[in-house]
């Protein structure tokens, strides 16, 4: 184990932003602004290094231990359930995960419920949570066309802005959670590298206030 901190910043306009935040934060390695392919950047002085992955894989990055920290979003932390800590809400990535449903739906309670999602695990945690009986359908494309089809009644997924829904003649029934960023650590990391890692853990904070 080196005594560089590894960062899994998630691919994407997300992982522009917090790594902004790094940069703001006095973590910064210019290499990484330059126009390149590269995928692991590193700054020897500052002692971090930092890497590109899927936004879905940082979670398992950071507890499998080949990163020390990173940052997923609360719909990754809840779906999958990784063994990491979470630090820190960057209040970033900002939506919401929500139940929603072709205008003018009721709810049938005397038959199955049929949920159409790329979240089962946080579909099935909330529907058992109301005590609802449901037949999930999990699909990993577009969810929206699902109640629309008369694959399922309702959906459940991210919503931000909402215009998908509208533009689908769907509506949001429920919100389950808010969702947004959060800075994570792998547990063993957070033991041999605490120091460092609150240090960055804290310069961020202050950084977002």
């Amino acid at each position: 184990m080196d005594n560089f901190v590894n960062v899994a910043l998630p691919k994407g306009r997300l992982g522009e932003k917090v790594y902004d935040i790094f940069e703001k934060s006095g973590f910064e390695c210019p290499s990484i602004r330059e126009p390149n392919r590269k995928l692991i950047f590193e700054n020897e002085e500052k002692k971090i290094r930092y890497f590109w992955v899927k936004p879905s894989d940082v979670a398992i990055y950071v507890e499998r231990g080949a990163a020390d920290i990173g940052v997923a979003g609360k719909d990754i932390l809840l779906e999958y359930k990784p063994d990491v800590f979470e630090l820190l809400d960057l209040d970033m990535g900002k939506c919401r995960m929500a139940v929603a449903a072709p205008k003018g739906f009721r709810d049938d309670r005397s038959r199955t419920l049929r949920v159409a999602t790329k979240f089962s695990n946080i579909a099935a945690d909330y529907y058992n949570s109301i005590g609802r009986d449901i037949d999930i359908i999990h699909l990993n494309g577009s969810i929206e066309i699902a109640p629309i089809l008369g694959l399922s009644d309702v959906i459940v997924d991210i919503v931000e802005t909402g215009a998908t829904l509208k533009e689908n003649d769907l509506e949001v029934l429920e919100t389950i959670v808010p969702i947004s960023a959060r800075l994570i650590s792998n547990k063993a990391s957070f033991r041999f590298k605490s120091d460092m890692i609150e240090k960055i853990a804290g310069c961020i904070a202050e950084a977002i206030k």
